[in-house]
Formats: C-alpha cells, structure tokens, sequence
C-alpha cells in the first residue's frame, strides 16, 4: 500500500513538472501580446473558475476556516504570485528553453531548506545525485546552444530568484500543514492571486488586450490557465501530502528536458547531442536520490 501511495505521488509530480514545463513555450508565446499581469491575472482566473468546478464534481470542501486564511494568503504570494510574476519577467528577455534549464536548480533549494526547516534526511547519495543532476544541467547550458551566459541580464536573475521562491513555497506547503484536501488549498490561493493582481489587471487595459487575444494563444491561455495553475499545483499539493517536499522537489530536474523539448516541437529550436546527454544525467541524479530515500525510508 505504502509503494502504491509512493508510485502514485511520483505520478503525481511528474505530471505537475511536465506541465510547467511547457508552460514556458505558452507563456513566452502569449507575452508577446498580453502584458504579464494580465496573463498572470487570466491564469488565475482561469484556474479559479475551473478548480471550483472541479470541488463541486469531487465534492470537495469548498470552505475553510477563517484561522487558515492568513496561511493561504502567504502561500498564494509567495508561491503563486511572486513565483509566476518572476517567471514571466524572466521570460521577456530570455528564451523558453533558457528557463527551463535555470529552473533546474529549485531542488538543491528545496533540498538545503527541507534538512535545516524540517529536519529531513540527507545522505551522502542524495548529495552525489544532487551534484550529477547539477552537472547535467551545467553540461547543458555550456555545451548546448554555445551561447548560454551565467546571469548577466535580468532574465536571468529573476529565473533563478523564481527557483529560490518555489523552494520556500513547497517548504512552507508542507511546514503549515493546512488540513484541508490540496484540490481545496489549489482553488483559495487561485482566487486569492486573481483578486491581488485585478486592480492592475484592469488599469493596463487586461480586458481589452484579451479581447484581442490570437486564436492560438487563447488556447495556449486556456492551457495555463487550467492544465499549470489548476491542475499543476493541485497535484503538486498531492505529491507533497504523501512524500517528503525533498523527494516531490527532485521531480523538477526532469523539467527541463520537457521544457526543451517543447520548445523543439512548438518554437522550432535546433537539438543538440549535447543536452540529451545532460538529460540523461539530470534522470540519473534524479534515480539517485529516489534510491537514496528508499533505501533510508
């Protein structure tokens, strides 16, 4: 039962990483028409609205008791509004597969944050997986498009700023404990980040410039709306209830590969050999550490 619940919330984050992952294409295709608060706005919105549909079908507890309030407005600030903000500042001045790579290193964030905060274990293999994942995105970002620059420009500060700040939004979706089911947890922050980012949703004119909206970027909303901020952080709240918030992290080593891919298929970015031997590294670290705590557990 135990490994069933196990394989389940690796599912679970594997999901949840592989949407976000080609969230990158999306939101760098919709940024090129809408400003980032309005698609932050419209993300929210968009995920609110399908979450609480989804509560009314499962049956879900739709209200939370007033002294949970406070724990939800900080989770929705730090790890929904700060964290989409950053991303898509980030993604005004760098490519799609640049931040997928950059996101990378959330786990060795949430790995440091998780052993001091919650006194989580750590082992000599974890630290040896966590070096060869590292070393695979390393291998990538020198040796794959040849052009790659440790942060010079603000994209790349608030991309890595945006790792740190997913770090301590898992840490602290763990650490509050909120008794109440994720689907639930999902849907306040949602709404809690839609009604903070209104006001200037509406003063830039967000209405107006989703009336304009292309056709093909309306579904790449729709996908951001409802498979990344809905259901993406919904099954991440999932993986974090059955296992530890190190092990869920390391699930966003596997990221970038779907980040770059994506940007392949959808942005017609030239392979390189050199990054697919990156990927298989970042799996082998991730394997790594999944034995290490395995065997620990």
């Amino acid at each position: 039962m135990k490994n069933q619940l196990k394989l389940m919330s690796s599912l679970y984050a594997f999901l949840a990483v592989a949407f976000w992952g080609i969230s990158f294409v999306s939101a760098k295709s919709v940024l090129d028409e809408l400003d980032l608060f309005s698609l932050i706005t419209a993300r929210f919105a968009i995920g609110a609205v399908f979450l609480l549909v989804l509560l009314v079908i499962t049956r879900k507890k739709i209200f939370v008791s007033p002294q949970y309030w406070p724990h939800l407005f900080i989770l929705s600030i730090i790890g929904v509004f700060v964290h989409q903000l950053l991303q898509a500042a980030a993604l005004t001045s760098i490519d799609a597969s640049e931040a997928g790579w950059l996101i990378a290193f959330s786990p060795v964030f949430t790995v440091i944050l998780a052993v001091i905060f919650l006194r989580e274990s750590f082992s000599f293999y974890m630290l040896l997986g966590m070096l060869t994942a590292i070393l695979g995105v390393l291998f990538i970002t020198a040796f794959g498009s040849g052009n790659f620059v440790f942060p010079r420009e603000a994209g790349y500060f608030f991309m890595l700023a945006s790792t740190l700040n997913w770090a301590v939004y898992s840490i602290l979706l763990k650490k509050l404990d909120i008794p109440y089911p994720s689907l639930t947890i999902t849907f306040y922050i949602s709404c809690i980040g839609c009604a903070v980012t209104m006001p200037i949703f509406l003063s830039n004119g967000g209405l107006m410039q989703l009336q304009l909206l292309s056709s093909s970027n309306v579904w790449h909303l729709l996908f951001l709306g409802v498979f990344v901020t809905a259901i993406a952080y919904w099954f991440w709240g999932k993986a974090l209830e059955i296992m530890e918030a190190s092990i869920v992290s390391n699930f966003m080593y596997l990221e970038p590969p779907v980040a770059c891919l994506a940007a392949m298929l959808l942005l017609k970015e030239e392979f390189y050999m050199s990054s697919a031997l990156g990927g298989i590294l970042i799996i082998a670290g991730v394997m790594a550490i999944q034995a290490s705590k395995n065997n620990s557990g």
